[in-house]
Formats: structure tokens, C-alpha cells, sequence
């Protein structure tokens, strides 16, 4: 962990199946609610409306990361940590800038089939009306 570098029992996909303060029917109104750590090509966040960007580094428990996308297409960032819990599923907290912020549970998965969409920008939501 001197290097650097995620530590490798935190790599790769997570599946979010429970948050604390988010009805968690919605988990997968985009797809699969995912979370990937160090797992290549820029790590990423999807569940309910959000859609984001991840840089995650580590910390002396867990992991740390910053995050930057959209709720639908409001543009919005926040900050969260990870933690591996003795069942060997992360259990973390998620905060939204000047927002709400949540626990969650995350489960190993697999890489999705088709890649995360990007965020969508605040021009996106008017370009689709015309």
C-alpha cells in the first residue's frame, strides 16, 4: 500500500444491493448498481439516477474516492469510503456535495457486459426534447 496502488482484495466490480437512506427499488433504475475499484479503463459509479466518475485511493482502512457525474442530468460530485467487511463485502459510505449521504453494502461482481454510459451534461437533457 506504500506505492501507492488500491490494494488488490479491493479490486475490481462491486454489485450495491442495500443503502441506508435510498429506497433500494431503485438501486437499478440504469442497470446493475455498480461500483468499480482499480479495475482499469477509469473506475465508475451507477445506481439509481447517477451515473459518475470515480478516482479512488487508498486509505489506512479501506479505500477512499471522490466521484463527479450526473443525478439524471443534474451535475453533481461527492466523496465515500470503503471498508472490506469480515464477510468479504464492502460496506461504505457515499456522500453528495452539499447533499444527502448514505451507507450502502456492495457485493463481488463481475464486469458488466456493455460499458457504463458516460454522465449525461445539462445540454443533453434539452437536446433530447428536440
Amino acid at each position: 500500500m506504500t506505492d501507492g496502488s488500491i490494494p488488490s482484495e479491493y479490486r475490481g466490480w462491486w454489485r450495491i444491493v442495500e443503502t441506508s437512506q435510498w429506497v433500494d427499488d431503485g438501486l437499478d433504475d440504469l442497470g446493475t448498481a455498480l461500483l468499480s475499484i482499480g479495475a482499469g479503463r477509469g473506475d465508475r459509479l451507477r445506481m439509481h439516477c447517477l451515473l459518475a466518475y470515480v478516482s479512488c485511493e487508498p486509505a489506512k482502512a479501506g479505500v477512499s474516492f471522490t466521484w463527479e457525474g450526473a443525478w439524471e442530468f443534474d451535475q453533481v460530485s461527492g466523496s465515500g469510503h470503503v471498508r472490506l467487511g469480515k464477510d468479504g463485502r464492502l460496506r461504505g459510505r457515499i456522500r453528495i456535495k452539499d447533499g444527502d449521504q448514505s451507507t450502502f453494502i456492495a457485493e463481488r461482481a463481475q464486469e458488466p457486459a456493455g460499458p457504463i454510459p458516460p454522465p449525461p451534461s445539462y445540454r443533453d437533457k434539452w437536446r433530447r426534447r428536440w
